[in-house]
């Protein structure tokens, strides 16, 4: 549909001088960049709903042609929507290049710089040997200088570029190029300054390097394409990637296009800063300039989307690995496994590592933590087993990390028996050793399970072999031997941790918290004399909510002060364990308080969800006190919707969630006793475990039954 022109056009093209096309084009004076276009035949598709100005063409009238805007006319009636704000953009706009006569304009050189090759020295042994001997030696500067003088033979150009670049120490690279600089023997050309960056790189040492790239501009000494990489590539590693950007801009500046390990470098340095838009903005332009990515650059790529969690990035990353032929190597697969951990998408993990398999490459222990850790997030226990199978069978790699990591897999699925053989194969092997994080995770099991006496025998072997005991290892004992109801032993730990140096955090408050709320008398006392040392604030919360004189908004106010100094993590458990404690001490109505307050303070967001067809109370979050509290309160409000006739839903429902815990404490079944205690009418669910539905007919019924009875 796109109407074509015999008539010659003379068009003049004007393109804004943006940031985009400074970077393109380097710094002018002028604001506009023209180009003359004369075609003898276009074709012109228009999709834009904005009006564009009239061309000015100066047509030969004595030929009596048609004007140009009679000759568009009939186009725009063919081709625009009607109405013209109707259009849609489908996908993402591509880049038109106005002028098809001449190239695109590239932003990087698709070759390599090529190094300086060395011309053949005979002398090279006897310098190589006295760098050598620089290197290794721990002269004072005096002495150093002394030892220059006796160079074995006259510091000619090539003579003392080759002892430039046989150095190894920075120190020694530099002060062997201000000692050639300080003999004006010859002019110091480029290579030198590459030389001596090259080694300032390896030490770190951006500040000199940038120091000596103001040198060289200073002294009118060309600044290559290997002179830019070195700098922004030392930039990157020591993480000043605003210096990276900064000189990469400064060497587009110049005219000077740089190679693909430079543009892959400045890739990772957009990616590190977080700028996506810059990383698939100079992907697109390297692209449209030839450019075939390597897999650096492709990781760099997959780093970013998986930061995000975005999974449609990562597919564009394995589609344009595919269109390009470009092979993954270990180090991208590894990326793109970490990449698919963080947007939740166990099961393309699990394809892409079997891809990576049957292409030839072994995991290394990377590559099978990444995979051990998405396994774990996402409770697949079964093939987390059938891995560490797999890597026993093909004795791929397993270090200190990866063992650690299938140890703390084994805590959150609960797996004993494994997490057990697991430490026992630590204990022999010889690449590996047992550190705080494996006796840890242990440790969490054995609390999970309540198995106390092999905790307590954890803990005594930790403290024979000097094993230091960390918060997470003592909320792990604390919680096992609660459970246990073993509190002198929980006190005897308690102390021990705290005389070796632990601090107490929120977690560990918490859980001494929940075990106050499960103990009665002497045993509660004790808990809360360990809760003073860690947390006196909220011992005098608990009080002030056993004693019936204090105040809804006494309780409101210092409920407020305290969450406000607890991190947020640990705001909801305090709050369930206190109303757990409100119900043990037969203070029904302040746990009532406390969940409200909860609520008011968004510790508990989509507790009620509401659809036409169900209202549902969504408990799943909460501990069984507060459970029950909520229900309570449910129960409640939905009686006093049916005693002013209002209107409910077809279905009412209460979700506590399965549990997929191995040693979960079953909410499902103390709510079930809560329900059958209330005479509610509400029933378990056979089709979804966790679920207690009820209908509007019972409901209604219930209260009107209630009412009467109480009438």
């Amino acid at each position: 549909m796109a109407a074509k022109f015999s008539t010659g056009l003379d068009i003049h093209c004007s393109i804004p001088y943006t940031s985009d096309t400074k970077l393109l084009y380097g710094s002018s004076s002028s604001s506009t960049k023209s180009s003359r276009l004369s075609l003898k035949r276009f074709t012109i598709l228009c999709n834009s709903t904005s009006k564009s100005p009239k061309p000015n063409l100066d047509l030969d009238s004595s030929r009596k042609k048609p004007s140009l805007s009679e000759q568009l006319k009939p186009l725009s009636n063919t081709i625009l929507d009607d109405p013209p704000n109707q259009a849609r953009i489908l996908s993402k706009p591509k880049s038109t290049w106005v002028n098809p006569t001449r190239p695109k304009p590239s932003v990087l050189s698709l070759q390599r710089q090529k190094r300086s090759s060395y011309s053949y020295n005979p002398q090279i042994r006897d310098l190589k040997n006295f760098a050598r001997r620089l290197s290794e030696s721990h002269f004072s500067d005096d002495a150093f200088l002394a030892v220059l003088e006796d160079i074995p033979h006259p510091p000619t150009r090539d003579n003392a570029l080759l002892v430039l670049n046989s150095l190894r120490p920075w120190q020694k690279t530099i002060f062997f190029f201000n000692w050639i600089k300080t003999r004006n023997l010859f002019p110091l050309e480029t290579i030198f300054y590459n030389v001596a960056m090259k080694s300032l790189r390896f030490g770190r040492q951006f500040q000199q390097i940038e120091e000596l790239a103001f040198e060289m501009i200073e002294s009118g000494v060309e600044l290559d394409n290997i002179t830019y990489s070195t700098i922004i590539t030392c930039a990157k590693r020591c993480n000043l990637f605003d210096k990276a950007v900064e000189w990469f801009e400064r060497m587009y500046k110049t005219g000077l296009m740089p190679d693909e390990v430079t543009y892959s470098a400045v890739l990772d340095v957009y990616a590190q800063l977080g700028k996506v838009e810059e990383v698939m903005s100079l992907y697109e332009r390297g692209r449209a300039s030839g450019w075939t990515p390597d897999p650096v650059a492709f990781a760099v790529l997959a780093k970013v989307f998986g930061a995000a969690g975005d999974y449609d990035g990562i597919r564009f990353v394995l589609q344009e690995m595919k269109a390009l032929e470009v092979q993954p190597n270990l180090v991208v697969y590894n990326t793109l496994l970490e990449a698919m951990g963080k947007a939740g998408k166990p099961g393309l993990a699990r394809s892409l590592f079997e891809e990576m398999v049957d292409s030839g490459l072994t995991p290394d222990a990377k590559t099978l933590t990444a995979l051990i850790k998405i396994y774990g997030k996402a409770r697949w226990a079964r093939d987390a087993l059938d891995l560490w199978e797999r890597m026993k069978s093909n004795g791929w790699p397993m270090d200190f990390i990866l063992y650690n990591t299938l140890l703390s897999m084994c805590a959150d699925l609960g797996l004993e028996e494994v997490a057990e053989t697991l430490f026992h194969d630590m204990r022999k092997s010889d690449n590996c050793r047992l550190d705080s994080w494996s006796y840890t995770a242990m440790l969490n099991i054995y609390g999970s399970v309540g198995n106390a006496e092999k905790a307590m025998a954890l803990f005594e072997e930790m403290s024979r072999v000097g094993i230091e005991l960390n918060v997470m290892g003592c909320t792990c004992l604390v919680q096992c031997f609660g459970r246990a109801q073993r509190i002198d032993d929980l006190v005897k730990v308690f102390e021990v941790s705290v005389q070796r140096g632990v601090k107490p955090d929120d977690r560990l408050c918490g859980c001494l918290l929940s075990v106050v709320s499960y103990c009665k008398g002497d045993d509660a006392d004790k808990v809360l004399a360990c809760l003073q040392q860690a947390n006196p604030r909220l011992v005098t919360f608990v009080k002030m909510l056993e004693d019936e004189s204090t105040s809804y908004d006494i309780v409101k106010e210092e409920f407020r002060s305290i969450l406000t100094n607890t991190s947020d993590d640990a705001r909801r458990p305090f709050c369930n364990c206190l109303i757990d404690i409100c119900r043990k001490r037969n203070r029904a109505e302040r746990a009532h308080e406390l969940l409200y307050l909860g609520t008011v303070y968004g510790l508990y967001p989509g507790l009620h969800t509401k659809t036409p067809e169900e209202w549902r109370l969504n408990v799943r979050a909460l501990s069984v006190g507060a459970a029950q509290t909520a229900f309570e309160e449910w129960m409640r409000t939905l009686a006093k919707i049916v005693q002013s006739e209002e209107p409910l839903p077809e279905v009412l429902s209460a979700n506590t969630g399965a549990g997929t815990h191995k040693f979960s404490q079953g909410l499902a079944n103390a709510f079930a006793s809560h329900v059958e205690k209330l005479a509610a009418p509400f029933k378990q669910s056979e089709e979804k475990a966790g679920f207690f539905i009820a209908t509007r007919e019972d409901v209604v019924s219930w209260v009107q039954s209630k009412a009467a009875a109480t009438a």
